[in-house]
């Protein structure tokens, strides 16, 4: 494992397949959404699915070796009762038909973080929940357990009857959970589910006659003030990527607000993959006498991504080796990174103007056209998808076998001296392969000594090395990301 960096780029060499987890103590700066300047419109037998489930194209559960902390809110809570840790989800008394619903996902026992978790999320009098784990690790399928087993469908009334809320930072995110529930659910007689995310310009928001309701903060505050969602039986709250919801200035105050707007007792839940000190106090705030559940593991890492960096001479050379890269990219399908939805727009024009096919999502663009096109990527028939921030978060595409930072990630410091690169979001961003086990590629782009310095930076802050490809020699360059790609395991070693 690396740890000093060299003063002059590497020519090559071995590679340190991992990134390590974050130092807690920093903050997460990861960027929401920018499709709104205040809304951002998980190994078990390897069967298990979390975040999009199998039918919709998601990745297999890749549970690492970790052990679970529990910190309990109820000093009384006897951690020798049976129930407080599950082995399998019979133990937990749930409807016959949600039963059903996990064995149809290849759910046959829970992971760790869901032994844990299900008996505290699903205890009575409910309790409020903050859980941080990873992707791969079952937390989708958790707080999807929870809100089904809460709701009432008896009536048709309370069919009808918003119960639970299910807050994501994006659009995308949102509806990838809403095929969760749809599966888990799919035996629940007259289970009505309802996607409150902002609508097409000029169309009216429709009135949300379901029991669960998923959507992003902006749209439900507004949906809930107009009366179109009636929030007064609203039982239970999840917040997913909550460090991410709670730490952006916009989506932040949104939540609070949402909050605000819904019954007092309720049952408030928070995942995250990690919660930086300062994020951490505002949440126990928001889900106040939470029980606490954190992964006990010395590296929470990202496994089996090969990490490159491409030297380009300028932006346009930026352009010519994304072009050269083609077909490399279409091997399994790739995501491009770049910082604006300007640029987003115009690379996707040139490419399908050279007889490339590309698609392009941004905030910018219109909200059906926006879930065409990922849904598109999701079935294969778009490959290369051009990209800003908007999917850096917990979007799952098991296909997705490399990612491209064209821009370097960077936190927006006005009248910084020196430009900063912004960890989390690269971390958020090369997660999109790779994904529970699989191997993945990500490649760097770096066209001035302010995008060197920012890699620098990324390689110093995650102890990590990132090989240098040289791009005039493109026999090499297809010869080592086709090898990893097609490589059925990864070669990574790791360190302390």
């Amino acid at each position: 494992m690396a740890s000093e960096q060299p003063a002059e780029a590497p020519s090559g060499g071995s590679l340190a397949d991992r990134i390590s987890k974050p130092d807690e103590s920093k903050p997460d700066e990861s960027k929401a959404d920018e499709s709104k300047p205040s809304e951002s419109s998980d190994n078990l037998d390897n069967s298990q699915t979390d975040g999009a489930s199998a039918q919709v194209g998601g990745s297999e559960l890749h549970e690492p070796e970790y052990n679970v902390e529990v910190k309990l809110s109820d000093l009384q809570a006897d951690p020798n009762n049976p129930l407080f840790s599950v082995k399998n989800f019979a133990d937990l008394g749930l409807d016959p038909r949600i039963l059903q619903g996990l064995s149809a996902m290849n759910f046959r026992k829970p992971s760790k973080i869901q032994e844990r978790a299900l008996p505290l999320l699903l205890s009575n009098p409910p309790k409020n929940l903050v859980g941080q784990s990873q992707s791969g690790t079952g937390k989708t399928a958790a707080f999807v357990l929870n809100v089904l087993s809460r709701i009432d469908l008896s009536t048709e009334q309370m069919q009808k009857t918003p119960q639970a809320l299910i807050l994501a930072p994006t659009r995308e995110l949102a509806r990838q959970i809403v095929g969760v529930i749809q599966v888990m659910g799919q035996f629940l007689d007259n289970l009505l589910i309802g996607t409150a995310v902002p609508a097409d310009t000029g169309s009216r928001p429709t009135k949300m006659d379901a029991s669960v309701i998923i959507g992003t903060p902006g749209t439900v505050m507004d949906l809930i003030k107009r009366r179109t969602m009636i929030a007064n039986k609203i039982r239970v709250l999840v917040l997913d990527e909550a460090d991410n919801m709670l730490d952006q200035q916009g989506l932040g105050d949104q939540c609070i607000r949402v909050k605000a707007l819904l019954p007092r007792e309720i049952q408030v839940v928070l995942f995250s993959a990690t919660f930086p000190a300062h994020v951490h106090k505002y949440a126990s705030k928001f889900a106040p006498s939470a029980n606490e559940l954190t992964l006990q593991h010395e590296e929470l890492t990202v496994e089996g991504i090969k990490q490159l960096y491409l030297d380009c001479t300028d932006e346009e050379d930026k352009y010519n080796t994304l072009v050269n890269l083609y077909g490399l990219l279409t091997v399994g399908s790739s995501i491009i990174f770049v910082k604006t939805r300007q640029s987003a727009a115009e690379i996707e024009k040139r490419m399908v103007a050279e007889g490339h096919t590309v698609a392009s999502l941004t905030g910018g663009i219109e909200g059906s056209q926006r879930d065409a096109i990922i849904d598109q990527f999701r079935a294969g028939q778009a490959k290369v998808l051009i990209t800003t921030n908007v999917l850096a978060r917990g979007i799952d595409v098991s296909t997705v076998s490399m990612v491209v930072n064209y821009d370097i990630p960077e936190l927006h410091q006005p009248g910084a001296q020196e430009r900063q690169a912004d960890f989390q979001t690269y971390l958020h961003r090369i997660g999109r392969t790779g994904r529970f086990g699989r191997i993945g590629v990500s490649i760097s782009f770096v066209a001035n000594r302010d995008e060197w310095n920012m890699l620098n930076q990324i390689q110093k802050y995650f102890n990590t090395s990132i090989q240098r490809i040289d791009t005039k020699d493109w026999d090499e360059v297809e010869d080592v990301i086709k090898k990893t790609i097609k490589s059925s395991r990864s070669q990574a070693t790791f360190g302390k």
